[in-house]
């Protein structure tokens, strides 16, 4: 008898409509459109704008196009898990907004924090409550409003990252499809790289912090592109050694949209042509837990039943890890 498995049965993303380009990040911090492009891939990024408008918002429109796109309804969800780093709120969890504001009154949730890892780390969570037969129906959302956090007048940060978010639902299949094997890996030493300076317990917002401009993102770039070359690239094949995979059998490398160089350099360890590579970064930028979940909506008109894909990622914090997924539908549209 096939072990039950979690697969992915729908997917959905969402990004807002206000668009930065690199032209206009010209007019704010000393770059240039070429400089942005040739170092990370990147020509444009959304930007949530508007009063009282979060991560949740992106996040409730992910959801409800998977809603729509499955033809269930809110009040199905069982679960939902929301990777983020830019909750609405320190507390309550980001989940629980949205699933108040989509109407998923039966559906429980929680927030998971691990950087540009999120998404795959939420996933492999999540495939766990259908694997033991727990849960019916878990959203795993990956979704963050990175223009909340970031220091415009740092060209080291505000070139890389943008706004968006999405979705997919997880349910139980016993054809041997869906989340066939996980590794998930993490490196706390690697905070002093990639971290937000303020706003938690170790140092709480105050009059100074905001000042010095310590509640936005802060990288040490070059440190943090070593560490994500080797460990990306390392954790992808490490997904395919477990599985007997060869580069033959991958339909498609989905990676975090972190930085075109990175894409590239794993897509190359892998022995992965360029033309199995999923990459959306000239669009959206860096949308950190959003990435993922945004690739497998753009992509999902191509996507087979029976399809192997890796998703890979790499975080601050360190946090990194693959997942191997065989595909579980054709898309109808």
């Amino acid at each position: 008898m096939t072990q039950m498995k979690a697969a992915i049965t729908a997917v959905h993303g969402y990004v807002p409509e206000d668009i930065m380009t690199n032209h206009d990040l010209e007019k704010l911090v000393d770059t240039n459109d070429e400089w942005i492009r040739t170092r990370t891939g990147i020509e444009q990024r959304h930007i949530l704008k508007g009063e009282g408008k979060g991560t949740s918002d992106m996040a409730v429109e992910a959801v409800r196009g998977l809603c729509e796109k499955r033809g269930i309804d809110p009040t199905d969800i069982d679960l939902l898990i929301c990777a983020t780093v830019t909750p609405d709120f320190t507390f309550p969890a980001t989940a629980n907004v949205i699933t108040d504001k989509v109407g998923a009154t039966n559906a429980w949730g929680f927030d998971i924090i691990a950087a540009c890892s999120g998404f795959i780390y939420a996933l492999s969570v999540g495939a766990q409550f259908i694997e033991t037969g727990k849960y019916k129906k878990v959203v795993v959302v990956g979704a963050d409003k990175m223009s909340s956090i970031i220091d415009y007048s740092d060209r080291a940060t505000c070139i890389i990252f943008g706004d968006g978010a999405g979705a997919v639902l997880l349910e139980a299949n016993n054809e041997g499809l869906g989340i066939i094997d996980s590794v998930m890996k993490s490196d706390g030493s690697g905070r002093a790289f990639l971290h937000q300076k303020a706003g938690g317990s170790v140092k709480p917002a105050s009059h100074a912090t905001v000042d010095a401009r310590e509640h936005s993102v802060y990288q040490d770039g070059k440190t943090v592109f070593k560490y994500a070359v080797v460990n990306m690239a390392d954790v992808s094949v490490e997904i395919m050694e477990r599985n007997n995979l060869t580069s033959e059998d991958i339909t498609w490398l989905v990676p975090h949209q972190a930085n075109k160089r990175i894409i590239d350099a794993t897509a190359s360890r892998m022995g992965v042509s360029e033309d199995k590579v999923m990459m959306n970064i000239h669009r959206y930028g860096n949308t950190t837990a959003g990435t993922i979940p945004l690739c497998l909506h753009d992509w999902e008109k191509q996507l087979k039943k029976g399809d192997n894909l890796v998703l890979s990622a790499f975080g601050g914090g360190f946090t990194w890890g693959a997942v191997y997924v065989k595909w579980a539908y054709d898309s109808k549209s």
